[in-house]
């Protein structure tokens, strides 16, 4: 009785590992992995395990900047059980890394945050950060922004329920121009929707100030233009040059 009561504290309770396969993935892929669970001094009885992809994203709120954690997926991988004291058990798992899932690229952390829910007690956890890596449609894409003489700035996951497309933030790449579009814009902003079969980007074009009209707008942020295109597997596999083409007529048009 003594060591429930202590369990029901979280002193002597149970415990979990979570292993995965690997450490870098790409959106979409399957992620892999064992659940390694320890009993503690007393059975506690388990409602199940969660499985949550997390990530941190930028919030402002009255001038002041802060960082919220965000929940991309929850995946739950097993039914109600009771592991008894001192006893090991491994549960497997497999799940879908979401197609919007953040790449790890500047600071934008993801993890896999695992959770085990007692019933009547402390909830033991275990957070396991992993890679996220550009897809082969992104990578074409990031290419193709090179080719054009745009070098990328920074990357942030940033509080947008608008263009979140159903989740509270969205990642945005920011570049610069070094090339072709230096001197008509201060910088380009993409954000990147994908599918199993397409990519869609919403770019935001932000102009750069040509005299005291161009100051105006800048000021009442209507030097920037929102625009959205659609690339398909089949255009993708055309490669970065064609890509880069059709990127730079788009651009040219909102300038």
């Amino acid at each position: 009785m003594f060591n429930r009561l202590l369990a029901s504290i979280g002193i002597g309770s149970a415990q979990i590992d979570t292993l995965l396969e690997k450490s870098q993935y790409v959106p979409g892929e399957e992620v892999r992995g064992v659940v390694n669970i320890r009993g503690g001094n007393a059975p506690q009885n388990i409602d199940t395990i969660q499985l949550s992809v997390m990530t941190e994203y930028i919030r402002e709120s009255n001038d002041n900047k802060f960082r919220q954690h965000g929940e991309i997926g929850r995946y739950p991988v097993s039914a109600p059980f009771t592991l008894e004291a001192g006893e090991t058990k491994e549960v497997p798992f497999s799940f879908r890394l979401p197609h919007q899932t953040p790449l790890t690229i500047g600071r934008a952390p993801v993890w896999v945050k695992t959770e085990l829910e007692v019933r009547g007690g402390v909830d033991p956890g275990d957070n396991d950060r992993i890679d996220v890596l550009p897809t082969g449609a992104i990578n074409t894409v990031f290419h193709a922004l090179d080719l054009l003489g745009f070098r990328l700035r920074q990357a942030e996951c940033e509080y947008s329920p608008r263009h979140g497309g159903g989740m509270p933030f969205v990642q945005e790449f920011e570049f610069v121009p070094t090339s072709q579009f230096r001197g008509q814009l201060d910088e380009l902003e993409v954000m990147f929707y994908s599918s199993d079969r397409e990519l869609e980007l919403l770019l935001q074009v932000d102009r750069r100030a040509r005299g005291l009209g161009g100051l105006f707008a800048e000021a009442l942020d209507l030097d920037e233009t929102f625009v959205r295109c659609r690339f398909t597997e089949e255009q993708l596999q055309a490669g970065p040059t064609v890509i880069a083409r059709q990127l730079s007529e788009l651009i040219a048009r909102t300038i």
